[in-house]
């Protein structure tokens, strides 16, 4: 049990990661609640699946558009400093839709407004906490710190729905204690930042502008075949694939009958299965096998949402839902592993960027996912999700392995 554990869990062996660690799980359960309070808060403004894509949509567009220069100042910047001042604007804006709803005044615009803001803080505060992860811990337990922050991830995937759901379903509380309570979550996480050590900035960071260290960090990655398809296969399945979380409040209600708050039982079901599979896969983060379980894992998550397309009820949705959280969670937690050893140190923050890129991307195609949900309904769109992803899986997972 010991040699399990000390293979599963190396880089909790360093101090200062576990601080990390520790302050990444309070951020995850916040943004992980804000998944299910934000889509339920749209869908009950406007009931339809359109206002829930475009949420999620402007959300993704403040990834996307700032992710590549959030890495390239990650490479350029104290990750340190990055990641408590994005941590604390994020908690601010959380503040002030809280305040919005609790006096009625919330619209649509204003909560795509507030989730703008909250995806540009995560473009710059994901490649630096990412950077600042591989920066903590030796060289041998790289791989290993990606795939245990991923599992602080999938953890924060089952507390975020639970603690969701309870404040949902509270009537003294409902969502606006949600958004006040993910706030106080992300300003306790920045706070745990005092006991990291200051990070590293290289001293000829600056020697070059923003844009030049950008478009830099492409042409490295293009240069780099083997890191090119490993990108490549992470944003497409994700791209495709995980928008089909913004379709869940409209599944439940369209197709089960049951009140979209509801919603966060599916949610924990897909986070135990993510969980599960994310501390089964982390000792094979630094192994020969790393890229055929990776392979596996996100068939796995394609053969899930073909399955939920075709739940007859909710107690089958929850099944299905586990096991989609079984192939997406083992299949992020390797894909951050697997990148991280194939990436020079120099470069880090740039092409974890990247990888934000395809959650930028699930942001900006939740929008015409919903879209087409309300014309041909859920079930039908997850499965033509499932078979895309299947296909992406089919293809570059082969094309990797002959690499």
């Amino acid at each position: 049990m010991d040699r399990w554990f000390s293979s599963t869990f190396a880089a909790l062996a360093t101090p200062s990661f576990r601080v990390l660690w520790f302050g990444t799980i309070g951020s995850f359960i916040a943004f992980f609640m804000a998944m299910i309070v934000q889509s339920v808060v749209a869908f009950e403004l406007t009931g339809t699946n359109t206002a829930v894509g475009l949420v999620v949509a402007a959300q993704g567009a403040g990834m996307g558009g700032f992710g590549p220069i959030g890495g390239a100042y990650a490479d350029r910047w104290p990750k340190r400093r990055v990641v408590v001042i994005c941590q604390l604007a994020t908690a601010v804006v959380l503040c002030a839709v809280a305040w919005l709803l609790h006096i009625e005044r919330l619209t649509i615009e204003m909560l795509c407004a507030g989730a703008f803001v909250m995806g540009t803080s995560f473009a710059f505060m994901g490649p630096a906490r990412q950077s600042l992860a591989v920066e903590l811990v030796p060289i041998e337990n790289r791989g290993n710190a990606m795939a245990v922050s991923q599992i602080a991830n999938t953890a924060s995937r089952v507390f975020g729905p639970v603690a969701a759901g309870l404040f949902l379903e509270w009537p003294r509380s409902g969502a606006t204690g949600a958004y006040i309570c993910m706030a106080a979550l992300y300003t306790t996480s920045a706070i745990s930042m005092i006991w990291v050590p200051k990070s590293v900035v290289r001293e000829d960071a600056n020697n070059t502008s923003v844009w030049s260290s950008v478009f830099e960090g492409f042409g490295y990655v293009w240069r780099e075949p083997r890191l090119r398809l490993l990108l490549a296969f992470f944003v497409g399945a994700i791209l495709v694939g995980f928008p089909h979380v913004s379709l869940l409040p409209g599944l439940v209600e369209n197709e089960f009958g049951i009140d979209s708050q509801e919603v966060s039982s599916l949610f924990v079901a897909s986070a135990l299965g993510a969980l599960f599979a994310s501390v089964t896969v982390a000792r094979f983060a630094d192994s020969e096998r790393a890229i055929a379980i990776y392979t596996g894992m996100a068939l796995l998550f394609a053969v899930g949402l073909v399955a939920l397309a075709h739940s007859p009820s909710m107690l089958w949705a929850n099944a299905f839902m586990l096991l989609i959280g079984l192939g997406n969670g083992g299949f992020q937690s390797l894909n951050s592993a697997v990148i991280a050893r194939e990436t020079a140190p120099e470069y880090m923050g740039r092409v974890m960027s990247l990888t934000l890129i395809a959650f930028a991307g699930f942001g900006l195609m939740a929008l015409p996912f919903g879209v087409l949900a309300d014309q041909i309904g859920e079930p039908s769109t997850l499965l033509s999700m499932g078979l895309v992803v299947f296909g992406i899986s089919l293809v570059l997972g082969r094309a990797l392995s002959r690499h």
